[in-house]
């Protein structure tokens, strides 16, 4: 099993995070953030990763801290959990639909940190979530876990529907990408490191 567990504390956030990568999508999670707990939620229950997220922030001031800390904390969770990524796929790709909404994740573990989000937002919230904080958390997230992610909106009305689909296409990736391989020998690298 490839576990972690990982703890950060700030003046603003007091964040810690454990996570399966060979799960059955099993989650425990507490950010204070209604919405965001339901896009956690459903990252762990469709990535089948197991999942267990405590974070207390400053939320009296905005979502801001508690949801880009998630992020920094949950790559570097991520990180530790694929070790050293011998056998491991390193590339993942999903659409996933979620009623009109359609959403495209693509992912290279890499050890190359890099995000591409081309979503747009019509609504500035849902629920106490800033929407603009779904980039800010992928962002955190891809340079904490050295990943390159790109995440594009092939079509969608609803804000609801649109960051959902943009959770669970990052999960389906991510799970594809940290699948193994037993034909990989060491990384999957020309260099011979990630």
């Amino acid at each position: 099993m490839r576990n972690a567990t990982v703890s950060r504390y700030t003046k603003e956030t007091n964040i810690e995070i454990s996570i399966g990568l060979d799960g059955n999508g099993t989650a425990d999670v507490d950010t204070h953030i209604g919405f965001f707990d339901h896009m956690l939620n459903s990252f762990a229950r469709h990535g089948l990763f197991d999942l267990t997220v405590n974070a207390d922030g400053d939320t009296y001031v905005d979502c801001h801290h508690t949801v880009e800390d998630t992020g920094i904390v949950l790559g570097q969770a991520i990180l530790n959990a694929v070790g050293d990524k011998a056998s491991m796929k390193r590339f993942g790709s999903a659409i996933i639909p979620m009623d009109e909404a359609l959403v495209l994740c693509a992912i290279d573990f890499s050890g190359r940190p890099y995000l591409n989000f081309d979503v747009e937002f019509t609504t500035p919230r849902i629920g106490e979530y800033d929407t603009e904080m779904t980039r800010e958390f992928f962002y955190a997230l891809s340079y904490s876990a050295g990943m390159n992610i790109h995440i594009k909106l092939l079509n969608g009305t609803n804000n609801h529907h649109i960051c959902e689909c943009v959770f669970k296409a990052f999960a389906k990736a991510l799970d594809q990408a940290t699948q193994l391989d037993e034909r990989i020998d060491g990384v999957l690298s020309t260099k011979g490191a990630l």
